[in-house]
């Protein structure tokens, strides 16, 4: 692979958004319907372009996965209410912080709070004897499958840093996404889909939105393409039946001539390419993205199996089925955020709120796991769950935990990972990492190289000099796949 930004994608593009909010040129708006109606153009009779920078590409070396899903709990879940029970805890309710423990900076400010006990019940699952809470019933017949990191931290310790930090590997903005570095390295296998793809489970606003997905320096084409929640997962597919073909084919031509025209002038950014690439993308999706969306394909059982059946289950449920069908269609990157506008941020009423969303996930993260284990995708599916940061063993009025990002669990299956295992673990309270210690560097470094991608190698020319995904840090943690 070469180490220098695809030939297909230059630098140096232009900047027309000004241009195409005027032209009213949305994705799903004038250009896409005129590129649906262009059908029989010669122009677009092949689907790929020979030159296109998300053709596949080799690694650096063999992988053992080669898509991930990645299961975001946006706000925070509990580790320590969830999958790293602390019988001490239990012991010293009621009381404030050991004195033998250094005291951590908490975001808001609940250091000397007493500590408050978990209420879960826990038990030993699988061969193994991963623990598990009372809250992940169905989640606990998958642990053989799954590898339980227990010692995560982090550096961004409010909601924009984590987030920010969890999605690019730094808390502040301007990197590129984890998912588009990957796209960026391995490309896509079904260049009629998105490469990279997320899908929220509400309508709120995802801390740090877009920029969550975005691209930073590198060519736009490579951000994330966002998806809704419900019955329509693709807005504005098809071409209205009161508009034209002929109508659309005239207003194709002349965005087409406009777009050459300012790109001539404007050479400095690269979202003029991305939006082209987009049209194209559009038009390839009007035969390929029906038939992933239509879920009346599947039968009952699979129905049952991600809790689509159920009112709390179905519209995650629904998310996780479509990321399978995604991966067996060779979708690169998908990012299913569960508790979209932090609502895993329990400072208050944790036991409510974590309850209502474990009973939301739970069952839907199990079938996705046992379905791609049945249909042999896991073996070559990368599977992460997790969120920006823990919670505290400290209390928070009363009845709720603080950020920890000293301290967390995340956990990974299929794609190489051995499961059956837990790595690391937190101190006898649960507020910091003590063994194994995998900060977001390590485990994004983990991510690209069960993908065949070396953090390293991996690399964008930016004003003049060499961009890494993990900015020369992070190591692979070799018991993901040895055990």
């Amino acid at each position: 692979m070469s180490n220098q930004p695809p030939q297909a994608v230059p630098e140096s593009v232009i900047n027309r958004r000004e241009l195409l909010f005027q032209a009213g040129a949305g994705f799903g708006g004038i250009a896409l319907n005129a590129l649906m109606a262009q059908q029989s153009q010669a122009a677009i009779k092949s689907s790929v372009k020979p030159m296109s920078p998300l053709t596949s590409k080799q690694t650096h070396f063999p992988a053992t996965a080669k898509s991930v899903i990645f299961l975001f709990m946006e706000g925070g879940p509990s580790h320590i209410d969830m999958f790293d029970p602390k019988p001490e805890l239990q012991k010293l309710a009621g009381k404030p912080l050991p004195e033998s423990f250094k005291k951590p900076i908490t975001a808001m400010g609940e250091v000397n709070a007493p500590l408050l006990p978990s209420q879960r019940k826990w038990k030993q699952h699988g061969e193994a004897g991963t623990w598990v809470s009372d809250w992940l019933p169905h989640t606990a017949t998958c642990v053989d499958d799954i590898a339980v990191l227990r010692g995560c931290w982090t550096n961004g310790i409010n909601h924009a840093g984590g987030v920010c930090q969890m999605n690019t590997c730094i808390p502040l903005a301007g990197r590129p996404s984890l998912g588009s570095w990957v796209t960026y390295g391995l490309g896509t296998e079904n260049e009629s889909l998105p490469a990279f793809v997320v899908i929220q489970d509400n309508t709120s606003t995802v801390v740090n939105g877009p920029r969550n997905w975005g691209t930073g320096f590198i060519p736009a084409v490579y951000q994330g393409t966002r998806l809704n929640t419900g019955k329509e997962p693709i807005s504005n597919l098809y071409r209205p039946a009161d508009v034209l073909a002929t109508q659309e084919a005239g207003k194709l031509d002349l965005l087409t001539t406009l777009n050459q025209r300012h790109a001539q002038s404007r050479k400095q950014q690269s979202e003029l390419d991305a939006r082209i690439a987009s049209y194209e993308l559009a038009f390839r999706m009007q035969a390929a993205a029906p038939e992933v969306v239509d879920l009346t394909q599947e039968t009952k059982a699979t129905y049952e199996m991600y809790g689509m059946d159920q009112k709390e289950t179905k519209v995650y449920g629904t998310n996780c089925l479509l990321a399978r069908r995604m991966v067996e269609r060779g979708v690169r990157f998908i990012q299913l955020y569960n508790g979209a506008g932090s609502k895993w941020d329990s400072h208050s009423g944790i036991e409510k709120r974590h309850a209502a969303l474990c009973q939301g996930m739970d069952k839907c993260v199990a079938g996705l796991l046992k379905d791609l284990k049945q249909r042999g995708l896991l073996d070559s599916t990368l599977v992460v769950w997790g969120g920006e940061f823990g919670r505290t063993p400290m209390s928070e009025k009363g009845d709720g935990r603080d950020h920890n990002p000293t301290g967390f669990t995340m956990w990974m299956a299929g794609g190489g990972v051995k499961g059956g295992q837990t790595i690391g673990g937190t101190d006898e309270l649960g507020l910091y990492a003590v063994e194994d210690r995998m900060h977001v560097r390590d485990i994004h470094t983990s991510i690209y190289h069960l993908l065949g991608l070396s953090n390293m190698k991996l690399e964008y020319r930016h004003k003049g000099s060499p961009e890494r995904p993990t900015l020369n840090e992070g190591e692979f943690t070799k018991k993901l796949v040895t055990g």
